[in-house]
């Protein structure tokens, strides 16, 4: 593997999560098929619960904005307080999440209800949280020389942690400073990435972003950090120009700090 030299200026690194530290694997075939076996039996469990109904309520303005916005949706929308059948309530929740999911969608609304279902699989031990081997090593390297780490992922702030806390390798939640989901702003967004820099208090230029998307990669770049792709197995093919443009990265290993960071 050729040794990839980081920016001299550089103060911080800011990693995504699924394909980046994780294998992308981990999150399509563990994480997404727990919420879909388990989210009807889950939300008759916690019905009642300030915290699940929080969840609906955040999933009904959810669906709220995407009818004033004319985006596609599901049949049913998303009502709590109307519905005296608590079974076609949850039916339609269920309806909505699963959607949301096909769809792909990233909003903060089915974030936060599927990390509060994976809090309760990490916990009791159902899920463990996969990290490449070669992360933890350089994510220590990289703080004994004094750099910050910062995670930013589509996940929940709290999915974040449990997949690190409640890893195969044990608690790695000590060794980032600090995370970032979609409240800061969409990860394919320019100005997401400045927000996170003046949360941080740096500059963008002292940022150095790992992610296996070139969408991030660029909106990233846009906003003045130095940008890495990384291609690790199963994630989505390069195009012979995206390999021109962007550094690739397969493992963390090759990124060298120079003498003066």
């Amino acid at each position: 593997m050729a040794a990839i030299a980081v920016a001299e200026n550089t103060r911080v690194f800011l990693l995504d999560i699924e394909g980046t530290t994780t294998p992308i694997t981990f999150v399509k075939d563990i994480l997404f098929p727990f919420i879909r076996e388990n989210l009807e039996e889950y939300l008759s469990a916690h019905w009642e619960e300030d915290e699940c109904k929080q969840d609906v309520h955040l999933l009904k303005k959810q669906a709220e904005e995407d009818l004033r916005q004319n985006k596609a949706g599901p049949v049913h929308a998303v009502d709590q307080t109307v519905h005296t059948d608590e079974e076609k309530a949850i039916c339609e929740v269920v309806e909505t999440v699963l959607w949301q999911m096909d769809a792909d969608r990233k909003s903060t609304a089915l974030k936060q209800l599927q990390g509060h279902m994976w809090r309760a699989a990490y916990m009791t031990g159902k899920i463990k949280g996969e990290v490449y081997q070669d992360v933890a090593p350089a994510v220590r390297r990289w703080r004994h020389r004094g750099l910050k780490v910062f995670i930013y992922s589509s996940g929940s702030v709290e999915a974040q942690k449990l997949l690190f806390r409640y890893s195969v390798q044990g608690n790695l939640l000590d060794l980032f400073d600090g995370h970032f989901d979609t409240n800061i702003g969409a990860k394919v967004d320019s100005k997401s990435y400045e927000n996170i820099a003046e949360r941080i208090g740096c500059q963008p230029e002292e940022i150095m972003f790992l992610t296996d998307i070139t969408r991030e990669a660029k909106a990233a770049e846009d906003a003045g950090l130095n940008v890495a792709v990384v291609v690790r197995p199963g994630n989505m093919e390069l195009t012979e120009e995206e390999r021109k443009h962007y550094t690739i990265v397969t493992s963390f290993n090759q990124l060298e700090l120079s003498g003066n960071i």
